[in-house]
C-alpha cells in the first residue's frame, strides 16, 4: 500500500470519525432537547391542573377535569383501584393504563440518553412513563398523586416528535458515509500534494543511481516545512556527494599519473638492461641507480596513498599519553642528518603531554621538517618551537625558505598539489605530505595553519589539545 493511500485512509478515517461524532452529538442534543421540552410542558400542565383541581370543591372536581379541553393534552382522573372517575374530551384515544403500574421511562433511545439534559424536568412526586396504543403511537404519560387520594394522569402524543426524529436518525449513516467519501477523496488529493517532494526525491535518487549524475538537484520551493527542509538537506547531501565524487575522480587521475611516472622509468631502465646486456659498467650502474631511486619513490608514494586511504576510510588512530616534546626532539634529530648546512634550531620547548599515536605525531613533525629543509636554501635557518597556548599545545616550524605565493597558499592541503617553486626544488615530490599532516592533526583533534611570504619564508602552526589530567 502506497504512502499516499495510507495517508488518505488515515485522514479519511479521522475525518469520518469527526463527522460521525459531530452528527451523532447534534442528533442527540437536538432530540434530547425536543423531548425534554415536551416533558417540561407536560409536567407544568399537570401541576397547574393539580393546583386548580385541589382548589375546587370536592363535588366539582370531576366536572373540572371533564371540562378541560387543552389542545395536544389529555387528562384522566383515577380513583382507588384504578377506576376512571373523570376524563377530558378525547381522552378515549389513550391506551388503557393503570396509574399504579406506570414506571419511569425516557422517551428517547440509548444514544440520545448519552447527551446531557439541556433543561431539567423535576417530576417528583409524580412519575413520567410511556405507553403505546394499538396503532403503534407512543404516548408520554405523567401520573401525579392528588391530596384526596386520587391520581391525575396527563398525557400527550409523541407521534409528531417521533416523526421529526426518525428522518434525522436515518440521515446519520448517510451523512457519515458521505463525510467518509469526501474525506477520503480530499485526503487522497491533499496527500498527493503533500508527498510530491518525496516523489521528486525518489525520482532524482533513482536517476542518480541509474546514470551516476551527482549534479542533479531536487527542485526547491519556498515552503519552510519539514518537506522543504528535507529537499534542502537532500540537495546539500547531493552537493557533498558530488564534491566527494569529483575529488575521488581527481585523486584517481592524479594517483594514476604519479604512479605511472616511476613505473615508466623503472620499466625503461629494465628494458635497457635487457636489450643491452653488454653495456659498459658505468652506464649499467647509472640505469640501476635510477631504477632504484624510482622504486624508492614509488614505495614512498604507495605508502602515502595507503595513509590517505586510511584517512578516507575514517579509521581512527591509537591513543595514549604522549610526551610531545620528546617526539619533537627525536624528529629534529632525524631531520638534522639531512639538513646539510641549514641551521636547524630548537627554540622555546615546553614539556607537553597530549593524547595520541606517537608514530603518527612523529610522522607529522617529520613532514613539516622535511618540507622546511627542501624549500630552504643551504645558508638558511629553520626554527622549531613547542609551547602551551591555553588548552592546546602549539608546534611551530619556521623557515627562511622560498615561501609560498598567496594564490598557491589556499591549495597546499590539496592532494598532489605542488606550487611552482616546489616543482623546481623537489621534482620527485608527491604533493601528499601536507594532506597527510593535516589528517594526522585532525585525527588528534587539532588543526594546521600556514603563514607564508614569498622570498621570506614560511611558518607552519600545529595546534593539538592537551591531555586532560
Amino acid at each position: 500500500m502506497s504512502l499516499r493511500l495510507r495517508l488518505a485512509l488515515w485522514y479519511g478515517l479521522l475525518a469520518s470519525l469527526v463527522v460521525t461524532g459531530t452528527t451523532l452529538l447534534t442528533y442527540a442534543l437536538h432530540t434530547r432537547g425536543h423531548y425534554d421540552d415536551l416533558d417540561y410542558a407536560l409536567v407544568a400542565l399537570a401541576r397547574h391542573v393539580q393546583e386548580e383541581y385541589e382548589k375546587a370543591p370536592l363535588n366539582e372536581r370531576p366536572d373540572y377535569i371533564r371540562a378541560l379541553g387543552i389542545p395536544g393534552f389529555l387528562l384522566r382522573l383515577y380513583g382507588p383501584g384504578g377506576r376512571i372517575l373523570a376524563a377530558s374530551p378525547a381522552a378515549g384515544m389513550l391506551p388503557e393504563v393503570a396509574p399504579d403500574r406506570i414506571s419511569a421511562a425516557a422517551p428517547f433511545d440509548f444514544l440520545v440518553g448519552l447527551a446531557p439534559a439541556l433543561r431539567g424536568v423535576p417530576s417528583e412526586p409524580g412519575v413520567l412513563g410511556l405507553a403505546v396504543d394499538a396503532g403503534g403511537i407512543r404516548w408520554r404519560l405523567y401520573a401525579v398523586p392528588l391530596a384526596d387520594g386520587n391520581v391525575l394522569l396527563a398525557a400527550m402524543s409523541l407521534e409528531q416528535a417521533d416523526a421529526a426524529a426518525a428522518p434525522f436518525r436515518r440521515l446519520i449513516p448517510l451523512v457519515a458515509a458521505a463525510g467518509a467519501l469526501v474525506a477520503l477523496t480530499a485526503g487522497y488529493l491533499i496527500a498527493g500534494t503533500a508527498i510530491r517532494p518525496l516523489r521528486l526525491l525518489t525520482e532524482v535518487a533513482a536517476e542518480i543511481g541509474r546514470v551516476g549524475d551527482f549534479s542533479r538537484r531536487v527542485p526547491q520551493s519556498d515552503r519552510h516545512d519539514e518537506l522543504g527542509r528535507l529537499a534542502a538537506t537532500f540537495n546539500a547531501m547531493l552537493a557533498s556527494l558530488e564534491k566527494a565524487y569529483r575529488t575521488q575522480q581527481r585523486f584517481i587521475a592524479d594517483a594514476s599519473h604519479e604512479l605511472r611516472a616511476p613505473l615508466t622509468v623503472i620499466q625503461a631502465n629494465l628494458d635497457l638492461l635487457r636489450r643491452h646486456p653488454g653495456m659498459p659498467a658505468p652506464e649499467r650502474e647509472q640505469a640501476i641507480a635510477q631504477a632504484d631511486r624510482e622504486a624508492a619513490r614509488l614505495a614512498r608514494l604507495v605508502g602515502d596513498l595507503l595513509t590517505l586511504a586510511r584517512a578516507d576510510a575514517a579509521l581512527t588512530t591509537r591513543r595514549w599519553p604522549v610526551e610531545l616534546d620528546r617526539v619533537v626532539l627525536e624528529s629534529v634529530a632525524e631531520a638534522g642528518r639531512v639538513a646539510g648546512n641549514r641551521r636547524l634550531e630548537v627554540g622555546w620547548l615546553e614539556p607537553v603531554m597530549v593524547e595520541g599515536d606517537p608514530d603518527r605525531l612523529k610522522q607529522l613533525a617529520l613532514i613539516l621538517l622535511d618540507n622546511a629543509i627542501k624549500y630552504t636554501p643551504e645558508d638558511g635557518s629553520i626554527v622549531v618551537e613547542l609551547r602551551r597556548q591555553g588548552g592546546s599545545a602549539e608546534l611551530l616550524v619556521r623557515d627562511s625558505g622560498v615561501g609560498i605565493g598567496p594564490d598557491e597558499l589556499p591549495h597546499v592541503f590539496e592532494r598532489f598539489y605542488r606550487g611552482e617553486a616546489a616543482r623546481k626544488l623537489d621534482p620527485e615530490g608527491t604533493g601528499l605530505g601536507l594532506p597527510i599532516a593535516l589528517w594526522v592533526a585532525r585525527q588528534h583533534g587539532g588543526d594546521i595553519s600556514i603563514e607564508s611570504e614569498p622570498g621570506k619564508g614560511t611558518t607552519v602552526r600545529v595546534r593539538l589539545p592537551l591531555r586532560r589530567q
